[in-house]
C-alpha cells in the first residue's frame, strides 16, 4: 500500500520541481537591455543594450508655443451657418485676343410624374369554355377561388372583362385605368 501512495507523491513533487524550475527560468530571461546579475555579483549587459540605439530629434521646442500666436476661435458647434453661395459661373476663355463664349449650362427642371401606375391585376387565366350563351372566361385568384365570367362582365367587384382569347384574356380596372392583358397559365 506505502508503494502505491509513493508513486503519485513522486511524480507530483517532480511536477513540481519542474514548474518551479521554468518559472526560475522565465524570470531571468526578462526584457533585452536590462542588466542581469550573475551569481558572483557582477553585472552584465546584454548585446542589445550595449548598442546605442539612435533617438529621434523630437524637437520639443515646437511644442511650446505662446498662447498668443493662436487666435480666438470663432467655430460655435451650437450655431448652424448659411450655406456657401453657389460657384460663379465659368468666365469666357481667350484664345489669341477673341474671347470664346461658353455655353451656358441648361438644368433642365425636374418632369412631373403622373400618379403611379395601378397594381397589376392578380388572377391567372385557367381557360376558356364555349357555351351556347358564348365563351367563358375561368380565373383563379390568389386565394385559389375559380371566377367565370363573359366579355363585359365584372369579375371578383374589381376588373372588367374586356376581350376573351383563346390564350389570353384582356382585363381593367373598372374604373377604366390599368389595362393587362393575361396569358394563359393553364393551372
Amino acid at each position: 500500500m506505502r508503494l502505491k501512495l509513493s508513486r503519485p507523491l513522486l511524480l507530483l513533487a517532480a511536477l513540481g520541481v519542474v514548474l518551479t524550475v521554468v518559472v526560475m527560468a522565465r524570470r531571468s530571461d526578462g526584457p533585452t537591455g536590462i542588466n542581469a546579475t550573475r551569481s558572483n555579483g557582477r553585472s552584465t549587459t546584454t548585446t542589445a543594450a550595449a548598442k546605442e540605439t539612435p533617438v529621434a530629434d523630437l524637437r520639443l521646442e515646437r511644442l511650446k508655443s505662446d498662447p498668443s500666436e493662436l487666435g480666438p476661435s470663432t467655430r460655435n458647434p451650437f450655431q448652424f451657418k448659411p450655406k456657401a453661395p453657389p460657384p460663379s459661373p465659368p468666365r469666357a476663355q481667350t484664345n489669341g485676343n477673341a474671347a470664346l463664349p461658353t455655353a451656358p449650362v441648361v438644368v433642365a427642371p425636374p418632369v412631373p410624374q403622373g400618379p403611379p401606375p395601378p397594381p397589376p391585376i392578380a388572377l391567372k387565366y385557367i381557360g376558356v369554355l364555349e357555351t351556347a350563351q358564348g365563351r367563358v372566361a375561368i380565373f383563379r385568384d390568389s386565394g385559389g377561388d375559380v371566377i367565370n365570367g363573359k366579355e363585359g362582365d365584372i369579375i371578383d367587384g374589381r376588373y372588367r372583362l374586356l376581350k376573351i382569347g383563346v390564350e389570353s384574356a384582356d382585363l381593367a380596372y373598372v374604373d377604366g385605368r390599368g389595362r393587362q392583358t393575361i396569358r394563359l397559365s393553364g393551372q
